[in-house]
């Protein structure tokens, strides 16, 4: 081994070294900095744009939109958590209220009146009647289980407040830097790339395509569906519209279960509480409507724009989530793209050296 060699295999045997210690270091930081750079790429137009109207204070700028993030993040979800837990507590009370009024008692004699629901849940409970106490006693264990969930949880976000305060604000920390000095980070990383300039050009595009599409198909397709179910609340009088609204809406972008795990207890709901009319729209506009219109909607926004098949697209939000949490929603159809544009440069490079090369002499 000559001394050149030898001086870049130990150059690149240390620098992997390096990088390995340092991705260690900086793993417990990974989410806050992926949730921080999927906001600055999203908003930088709008950063550009206040740069310009503040007079090239891209500091000042950044500042702002950091402060703006802030606003628009922690006051939301912080009013959320707490009329959560307002709202179970509430909702189990009102079940208690409900059963004490002898609403299960007159349960039997209503079921009789419905042949078929009735005749369908006797042979799902394999011919076993239910009794008014049975149910009553798991409705209320239900109910009650489900508040102490929530409280639970809001329990458990207090109790880790430090942490999830702490990872806050090294997004927002990462925010402010990536909105102030991330282009030339960027420029400097495509420097370091052995690609061609419209090679890493072409990534770029097809990254920052991706990530716009994914956002507007999980963002637009969970409002769309939100405000549906929204509507079957309001007009059936659901108690707590707004919060159920809320609820979908959040649980829309799971690939399974989704809007169903809102709207399938209301469902239950309006079947229980009565009349049964409510239960049977309520059933019928959730499976027909706020569902089906994310078997089209979301793949349509989403592989339109960057043409992945539908297949790829599901496995990679399913395993970017098992992978990465709810950030995973985002980064696994983010991955695969830049995969599929990475094979397509190569199949291009390949093909196109195939042809320039001479034929072999026979």
């Amino acid at each position: 081994m000559t001394r050149p060699q030898l001086f870049t295999a130990v150059f690149f045997a240390l620098l992997l070294l390096l990088l390995y210690q340092i991705a260690l270091m900086f793993r417990p930081f990974l989410f806050p900095v992926l949730w921080a750079a999927l906001l600055a790429h999203l908003t930088f137009p709008l950063h550009v744009r206040l740069t310009g109207l503040m007079k090239g204070r891209g500091a000042l700028s950044a500042s702002c939109l950091t402060l703006l993030m802030l606003a628009f993040v922690v006051v939301p979800i912080s009013m959320m958590g707490l009329l959560l837990a307002s709202e179970a507590g509430t909702a189990e009370q009102t079940i208690r209220e409900w059963i004490a009024s002898g609403a299960l008692q007159q349960l039997p004699e209503r079921m009789r009146t419905w042949p078929v629901v009735g005749g369908l849940l006797q042979r799902a409970a394999g011919s076993t009647v239910m009794t008014p106490d049975s149910l009553e006693q798991g409705l209320l264990s239900g109910a009650t289980f489900v508040s102490r969930f929530l409280i639970d949880q809001v329990g458990v976000l207090l109790k880790n407040a430090f942490l999830l305060v702490t990872d806050f604000f090294l997004m927002l920390f990462v925010l402010f830097f990536l909105f102030k000095d991330g282009k030339q980070w960027l420029a400097s990383l495509q420097e370091l790339i052995p690609l061609d300039a419209s090679h890493k050009q072409r990534i770029i595009d097809r990254m920052d395509q991706t990530i716009r599409a994914v956002v507007k198909g999980m963002g637009l397709t969970a409002i769309v569906q939100g405000l549906l179910a929204g509507l079957a609340y309001l007009a059936l009088g659901m108690p707590f519209p707004v919060v159920m609204t809320a609820l979908t809406v959040m649980l829309a972008p799971l690939p399974f279960g989704g809007t169903a795990l809102v709207w399938g207890p209301a469902a239950l709901y309006f079947f229980l509480a009565g009349p049964l009319w409510k239960a049977l729209v309520m059933l019928g506009w959730g499976v027909g409507v706020v569902s089906m219109i994310d078997q089209f909607l979301r793949p349509w926004l989403i592989g339109q724009a960057v043409q992945i098949p539908v297949l790829f697209l599901v496995l990679s939000v399913l395993g970017g989530l098992a992978l990465y949490g709810l950030i995973g929603l985002f980064v696994g159809p983010v991955l695969v793209s830049l995969l599929m544009t990475a094979i397509q440069i190569y199949r291009e490079e390949y093909q196109q050296a195939e042809v320039s090369s001479p034929a072999d002499p026979a």
